[in-house]
């Protein structure tokens, strides 16, 4: 008979949701083991380099054990995470409590209405805890050497849109002993991360999403899953879970598959991967609106009596990325233009609020916040001039063909060469923006042959996005800049990095997967925590909402839990 093991806890997931959720009940003297699908990021350790971006996605079957996921469905691209602290790896850091009165709850559930089963006094003193967790601080714009030009132009565009402007607080540690200062050692205290690896305050190099080598975002694996790790908390990485079911006896039996570093680039058959079997007396899962709906939706057939609200409520979170390019000649003579250098800084400093119809607004409410990527971006986007490239090089080689002609004896050609450049405008003076708010919720996922499939389209949110495209737009005209829709929207898609729903929280069954504190209906024990429980869109960045949801239900696991046992090997 084989042997497998058996804990209190089992974390699927180590994001937002599941981060949170083994810390505090760890904390509590559970014994928790943390099941994530992808590995370890110390500082230092994301890649930079071509060769290694290449495989820096994630697609075990293919032999890539990377950081990025992509997902490509009918209307709609999703960009997740794969590593220990999902995605606080990869996002841009930024923490915004959902708006008040966009918790709303008297609209019927009707296709692409919400309700919600929670308000924001609920979550406030757990968004309290999270934010103190994560070192939640706004960025320090009039410190010494924190002026950033992107974020000044925001400031001065919102205010001549008659925008609000905010700067709203982040996960970035930019200070030591309360002082702003670039670049310098953080003191570890009495809480170094599980890496025991020195941290850095940020460098402003815009690196934020594609992991931060310095360890200046105070990601997941660098608080909460560090401070699990010392409340006994067992992390195991390349852990990617298959299955998982109810026990007759109470509890829960989950079978995950193992992706060993020496597999790393080899297709490996899911057959001749080691498969690892571990019970649990609760099952908490928070592998992000995609992971955990797809778990359920291919495990249905073990759960026979979940809501048939299964895999509704799907949306984006209102995601849209466009760009504020600037014009020649509109802000005074022909090369004229602002600098804001957008690779400076974290990659979101600031942002503009538009209200709701339910807050005064005129239009579904939203979000539109500066954006900005790493410094070695600038080249590849200065690419987008090739043509102008070009015909500078062409004019440098018929100039120094004919003072070879003329005998021109002037040696020095460092403007010459200065001039091969240009103007760098697009790099230089280009904002991308990012927008995000509440779309319509109306999204179905669902299994077709096999592979996940989500049905969901542009056309029921167009008004939401038309909004949000009139703020760019507004924004762009206010910086003398043309607005820019990304490539995909022409395409009537669009790119989300915020997927949510998908098993929502609701009062009853009948309109959702899980209770308002997470467990699902008719299977005690069983917790969903993660962006999958969204009735609906947050509208601002969701990661702060998901958190704080998931700090409320380890709330509740507590207060209807006994004390455990120790841990135990079970034939």
């Amino acid at each position: 008979m084989s042997e497998h093991e058996h804990t209190d806890v089992v974390v699927v997931g180590s994001g937002f949701g599941g981060a949170v959720s083994a810390y505090r009940l760890a904390e509590a003297g559970r014994r928790v083991c943390v099941l994530e699908r992808g590995r370890a990021y110390p500082p230092g350790s994301f890649p930079r380099k071509p060769h290694e971006m290449r495989a820096n996605f994630w697609d075990p079957a293919h032999g890539l054990h990377g950081l990025f996921n992509a997902w490509s469905f009918r209307g709609i691209e999703a960009i997740v995470s794969a590593g220990l602290g999902g995605g606080s790896l990869i996002y841009a850091n930024v923490l915004i409590r959902k708006d008040e009165r966009w918790f709303v709850a008297d609209e019927p559930l009707r296709s692409g209405a919400e309700r919600w089963p929670i308000d924001r006094a609920t979550l406030d003193p757990h968004y309290d805890r999270v934010e103190r967790m994560l070192g939640a601080t706004p960025y320090p714009l009039s410190a010494p050497g924190f002026a950033l030009p992107k974020t000044l132009a925001m400031r001065d565009a919102a205010a001549r849109a008659g925008l609000d402007w905010t700067l709203p607080n982040l996960a970035v540690s930019f200070a030591v002993d309360g002082r702003p200062v670039i670049g310098e050692v953080l003191p570890d205290g009495d809480h170094p991360n599980l890496y025991g690896l020195p941290r850095r305050t940020c460098r402003l190099c815009g690196e934020c999403d594609v992991g931060c080598n310095d360890g200046s975002k105070n990601t997941l694996d660098l608080t909460y899953l560090s401070a699990a790790v010392r409340a006994g908390a067992e992390l195991r990485t390349r852990s990617d879970v298959r299955r998982i079911a109810p026990r007759a006896g109470g509890g829960f039996e989950v079978v995950y598959v193992e992706h060993r570093e020496e597999d790393e680039g080899r297709a490996i058959p899911e057959v001749q991967r080691p498969h690892v079997t571990i019970t649990c007396d609760r099952l908490v899962l928070a592998a992000g609106a995609i992971g955990t709906t797809s778990l359920l939706l291919r495990n249905r057939s073990a759960f026979p009596h979940l809501s048939a609200a299964l895999g509704t409520r799907f949306c984006g979170n209102g995601d849209l990325l466009g760009l504020a390019i600037p014009t020649p000649g509109r802000a005074g003579g022909r090369d004229a233009y602002r600098v804001i250098d957008s690779s400076r800084g974290p990659v979101i400093t600031s942002a503009v609020r538009v209200p709701d119809v339910v807050d005064g607004g005129a239009v579904r409410g939203h979000y539109v916040e500066d954006a900005g990527y790493p410094y070695f971006l600038d080249w590849i986007v200065e690419t987008r001039a090739a043509p102008s490239a070009i015909g500078r090089l062409a004019r440098f080689a018929y100039r120094r063909a004919a003072a070879r002609l003329t005998g021109d004896p002037r040696s020095d050609l460092s403007a010459e060469f200065g001039e091969l450049f240009g103007r760098a405008r697009v790099s230089s003076a280009s904002l991308p923006l990012l927008g995000m708010g509440r779309d319509v919720p109306d999204g179905v996922m669902r299994l077709r042959r096999g592979h996940l499939d989500v049905d969901w389209t542009i056309a029921t949110s167009r008004a939401y996005f038309a909004g949000v495209r009139a703020t760019m737009r507004a924004l762009a005209d206010a910086l003398d800049a043309d607005y820019h829709d990304n490539p995909t929207w022409r395409l009537k898609r669009v790119i989300t990095v915020h997927p949510l729903g998908g098993a929502p929280m609701a009062r009853h069954p009948d309109d959702g997967v899980v209770d308002a504190y997470g467990e699902v209906f008719h299977y005690p024990g069983l917790h969903v925590v993660d962006g999958a429980v969204m009735p609906g869109p947050v509208g601002p960045n969701p990661a702060l909402t998901i958190a704080a949801f998931a700090d409320r239900a380890a709330d509740q696991v507590l207060a209807a839990s006994g004390r455990p046992g120790r841990r135990e090997r079970v034939a």
